[in-house]
């Protein structure tokens, strides 16, 4: 059975589990086996994990002849090929993967790093301010997200597309890196269309850590 390394707190994880969970509303099932790994406790850079993914990171899939495919978009890929959510036709199917890349340079690094460091890290004076510099650089790719979707239900095409999941996981939680989207009314639209889809499965929230 393929095996999915995931961390419940991972918007990159989140993204495969949503997909599988639509697919699976479709009628297209995934029979996998879930290991969390605690990505705060080293369990991804111990020598076993590392001999299957190098760069100490997940989502990794792992399929049942033994191959593994990092990287959460390639796995969307993967496991979307062949279905709606991956679109045959060569141009919308190049404007999802130019939506893919896109997702990974300029939004990822600002809306998921801002979440993570208001989490985890001390917020000394230096990093506030790169921290700020991560937010507004979030708010501008939620702005172009806003624009674009004014216009269309979809990032690609008449329908969901692993374009518009991959871009859903984090934009769904930027107010934990506190880049809220109160300015932006299509964007918002657009997450409510993806939460109605049969087989939504909503981000976990942060829980901070018990004290005592």
């Amino acid at each position: 059975m393929p095996i999915l390394y995931d961390n419940s707190e991972s918007g990159n994880g989140h993204k495969v589990r949503l997909l599988l969970s639509l697919l699976g509303q479709s009628g297209i099932k995934w029979p996998l086996e879930v290991i969390q790994k605690d990505i705060h406790a080293g369990e991804t850079r111990t020598p076993d994990f590392l001999a299957l993914n190098p760069d100490g990171r997940i989502p990794l899939l792992q399929l049942d002849d033994g191959r593994c495919l990092p990287e959460s978009n390639a796995i969307l890929c993967y496991l979307a090929a062949g279905t709606p959510f991956l679109p045959e036709d060569r141009f919308a199917h190049a404007q999802v993967m130019a939506w893919l890349f896109w997702e990974q340079y300029s939004h990822e690094p600002t809306i998921a790093v801002a979440r993570f460091w208001c989490h985890h890290l001390e917020m000394t004076a230096a990093r506030k301010e790169l921290l700020a510099e991560r937010q507004e650089k979030g708010h501008a790719a939620l702005k172009l997200m806003d624009t674009h979707l004014a216009g269309t239900d979809w990032l690609v095409g008449d329908g969901p597309t692993i374009a518009d999941i991959a871009l859903y996981s984090y934009s769904s939680v930027s107010e934990e890196g506190a880049i809220a989207r109160d300015a932006y009314p299509s964007l918002q639209a657009w997450l409510a269309r993806i939460e109605a889809l049969p087989g939504f499965i909503a981000m976990d929230p942060w829980v901070p850590p018990a004290t005592g």
